[in-house]
């Protein structure tokens, strides 16, 4: 599967689709907060196991960061 991964090419070759919270896991991402787009749809958290992420999509995980 070849996906746009923060606008970087990547290439996940065992999978032909998988969950957005399946590719976090994957990525290691473990960052408490997390701010996901998939086509530039925001997903919001208790939707990330329902998304399904396919060849081409473009994803977006951010981390979240605020402070003053």
């Amino acid at each position: 599967m070849k996906i746009s991964l923060n606008n970087r090419p990547e290439i996940i070759s065992d999978k032909e689709e998988m969950t957005l919270q399946e590719l976090i896991l994957y990525k290691n991402y473990s960052f408490h907060m997390l701010v996901t787009k998939v086509n530039d749809q925001l997903i919001r958290k208790e939707e990330r196991d329902k998304t399904i992420i396919r060849d081409g999509d473009n994803v977006l995980v951010l981390h979240l960061i605020s402070g003053g």
